[in-house]
């Protein structure tokens, strides 16, 4: 067990499976290099062989990497975690690992785009059977399982229309049926929701949004217990997908997780104060965040969320505003804030929004589109960390140039 496993967060999130080098060095260095040397070929022989602990080739593992996938697995309460060059590696090792030809996987109806492309398009064409199910109705869950059902995948909260799943709930239905149950949990990290400590088989970042937290890094991560992440890392990771994260990625995340509880904090309580502004605003029709006491889900988000909420929002504006379409009005809008970035990530130092139908899900087929709530009117909004009234600031003169 982590020698700081039982520390607070904060805690964790700077001193967890941090080792200091033989130099003594207090910050990890970053081991820029591709292959390690060996004193002799029966070295060699012994570290490929697993006999005897050491690198070998940085696809397959490197010192800065491995500080970095021991602090993650800390801090999701995970045994073991292997990073990868992006979010999309680590959902496609997941799902190449534990997925094969005749096997039947339910997804959320609700997904990130690219998400939904794999799951959707691509391992249908390898014989992977799929439904897509409104997974925060569980009946509607249940009814879904088949013979074959081998994993239940889905995000909470989703992306873009922020509903939440009872993991929970979820896992003790597939545990009933020896089903694996894969969250990604981008929008709501540490220490916000734990998703292994409510049942879950695994649990998948885009380290690029909350876990980096600076907008400089692209990288993704997969936690579970050590026999699976070991399956995961040991081929599909490393060798079939090759989605390595370099070592100076490694470090930067490192650097980055070590403001995460500091960061957190803010994001929630900016996102939480921007929802509530939304939800008063008259040219606002209804507002998507999980914090909002009159979202439907509040209890659920309350007690799986431990009351922080996450800084990722939607809001859809009214039809008709000045005439407009609702694409023509979420333009306007977004085009007119200043301190804001129009950007289709989250998790950044800045606040920033987009138009999820004609970008981050622009590839979804539109009628799927419309069924999982992504409509033109729809606009995602992620919470920065400026002072609170900048960022209101901001909106409320947006919102007053496109009711003119």
């Amino acid at each position: 067990m982590n020698a700081h496993s039982e520390m607070g967060f904060g805690t964790m999130s700077i001193h967890s499976g941090h080792h200091k080098d033989a130099e003594g060095a207090l910050a990890m260095p970053i081991y820029q290099t591709s292959t390690f040397c060996f004193d002799t070929v029966e070295e060699g022989m012994a570290k490929f062989a697993k006999e005897i602990p050491g690198y070998v080739y940085s696809r397959g593992g490197n010192p800065t990497t491995v500080e970095l996938q021991h602090k993650i697995a800390a801090l999701e309460k995970g045994e073991a975690c292997v990073a990868t060059s992006s979010g999309m590696g680590a959902i496609g090792a997941v799902l190449i690992t534990f997925l094969k030809a005749g096997d039947h996987v339910i997804c959320g109806e609700c997904v990130y785009g690219c998400t939904d492309f794999v799951i959707r398009d691509t391992l249908t064409k390898f014989g992977v059977e799929v439904s897509f199910v409104d997974t925060s109705d569980i009946d509607m869950l249940r009814a879904a399982i088949k013979n074959n059902t081998t994993m239940i995948y889905f995000e909470t909260p989703t992306n873009p229309t922020m509903k939440i799943t009872d993991i929970s709930a979820v896992a003790q239905i597939a545990g009933e049926k020896n089903i694996k149950v894969v969250v990604d949990n981008t929008f709501a990290p540490p220490p916000v929701q734990y998703p292994l400590a409510e049942g879950a088989d695994f649990v998948l970042h885009s380290i690029t949004k909350y876990i980096n937290g600076h907008g400089d890094v692209i990288g993704g991560a997969v936690i579970g217990n050590r026999e699976d992440i070991a399956l995961i890392s040991g081929s599909s990771s490393s060798k079939l997908c090759g989605a390595t994260p370099s070592p100076f990625n490694s470090f930067l995340v490192i650097r980055g997780m070590q403001t995460m509880e500091l960061r957190m904090e803010r994001h929630c309580k900016n996102g939480l104060a921007i929802a509530r502004y939304l939800e008063g605003h008259p040219l606002v029709d209804k507002v998507y965040y999980p914090g909002l006491e009159s979202s439907p889900q509040y209890a659920l988000a309350e007690r799986q969320m431990h009351g922080l909420f996450s800084g990722v929002m939607s809001f859809e504006l009214k039809e008709g505003i000045g005439g407009m379409t609702s694409y023509e009005a979420c333009r306007k809008l977004l085009n007119h804030l200043e301190l804001a970035s129009i950007a289709v990530s989250l998790g950044d130092p800045g606040t920033l929004v987009q138009h999820p139908a004609s970008m981050t899900h622009a590839n979804v087929p539109k009628e799927k589109r419309e069924e999982a709530g992504i409509t033109d009117a729809l606009i995602r909004l992620s919470a920065g960390l400026e002072n609170i009234e900048d960022i209101l600031s901001d909106l409320d003169q947006a919102f007053k140039k496109i009711d003119l």
